[in-house]
């Protein structure tokens, strides 16, 4: 993996910053950006492989599993570029100082926030969690997990140090209920579609395409949504000079302008979780919010690894292996406008369950006519 600045003006190719990467070829990473302040970001995966072979993750020697923060503006001898003084592992014995976060599995694409210089990142996970991270401006040295953890969730086989300090996700979702791969986007910041989704952060999945929205609550959390999908596989996502969002693909590859657009939902979930021990108690409402009769309805949502439905009321559920789908049951089927029905279920952990992951309902939305 090389980092390295192409001369207009003299028609050369100056590199600047290696990283061997030679045994596996994914996890390469390779998101680059100026920050806010004025520095270059450079993600790099963790080498590849499956599991974190290399341990690379969690190593401060290393550069890969990483995200790195240089100044390019200006070389410092024998380095074609300069570390900044104030990245966190400066003067760290057997650390590389070009380090700004570590813990990464494949960063694949991250952004900075043009309104506030906070650090959205999008990183790709092992099997049972892609994870979305959020950085407040100028906070560098941050542990983000991997590969102790795997979104929110301990990984089976990871490198945990004792007494280790570890940042956890914001958002975090299981490829079972279709994902594969976390394409993290922008904060929307233009003008055009404000009053749909201005400030909130977007992120997509290569294999779903679905799209999810989400943003700060005020109290400390996050509010989160599915609003929609790609009608493409997307692999990045970025924006013009005024905000506005564009995406690619890479099959068979083209630039595709990005719309927003209100569509009122058939129906709304509302849901009540309580935990207790090594149980989880989950009480739902589907209200059907339209003008017409809801003939079938389906939820389809992912528990944590680990975690098994022990019983269940009001629904024909199925559990495989952490994703649920919990269809209607023979009395409930239809719901009037204006109507809800509720339904829930039990379910119990084992194994390491602290901290358990969030319960999280795949689009807050029931499919309607299924």
């Amino acid at each position: 993996m090389t980092l390295a600045r192409y001369r207009l003006d003299e028609a050369r190719l100056e590199p600047l910053l290696s990283q061997p990467h030679a045994e596996f070829n994914n996890h390469n990473g390779g998101q680059l950006a100026f920050g806010p302040d004025g520095n270059l970001y450079w993600s790099i995966g963790d080498g590849g492989g499956s599991g974190d072979p290399f341990r690379s993750g969690q190593r401060l020697d290393t550069l890969l599993g990483k995200i790195l923060r240089i100044d390019v503006s200006r070389a410092c001898a024998p380095l074609a570029y300069c570390v900044p003084g104030d990245n966190p592992f400066v003067g760290t014995a057997g650390a590389r100082p070009e380090i700004w976060l570590y813990g990464l599995r494949n960063p694949w694409r991250f952004s900075f926030d043009r309104a506030d210089g906070s650090l959205w990142i999008g990183d790709v996970g092992q099997g049972h969690w892609e994870e979305v991270d959020h950085i407040p401006a100028g906070q560098g040295g941050l542990n983000l997990g991997w590969s102790c953890y795997e979104g929110l969730e301990k990984f089976e086989g990871g490198d945990c140090a004792p007494g280790g300090q570890y940042t956890a996700p914001v958002f975090s979702y299981s490829p079972y209920t279709g994902g594969c791969s976390v394409i993290g986007g922008h904060v929307y910041r233009g003008r055009e579609y404000a009053d749909l989704v201005g400030g909130v952060y977007i992120a997509t999945d290569y294999c779903s395409s679905t799209v999810w929205a989400l943003r700060p609550d005020g109290r400390g959390g996050y509010e989160q949504a599915e609003i929609g999908g790609m009608p493409t596989q997307v692999t990045s996502v970025g924006t013009t000079v005024d905000g506005e969002f564009y995406v690619v693909n890479d099959l068979p590859g083209g630039l595709h302008r990005v719309s927003f657009s209100r569509e009122e939902p058939a129906c709304r979930v509302d849901r009540a979780v309580t935990s207790w021990g090594t149980g989880t108690t989950v009480d739902l409402t589907v209200t059907n919010t339209g003008d017409a009769p809801v003939s079938g309805w389906t939820l389809e949502f992912p528990l944590a690894f680990g975690q098994t439905v022990v019983s269940d009321w009001n629904t024909e559920l199925t559990q495989l292996s952490n994703t649920i789908s919990a269809a209607a049951a023979p009395h409930n089927t239809t719901i009037a406008p204006g109507a809800s029905v509720t339904l829930g279920y039990l379910a119990e952990h084992t194994g390491d369950a602290s901290p358990p992951p969030r319960f999280t309902l795949n689009g807050d939305a029931c499919a309607v006519g299924r």
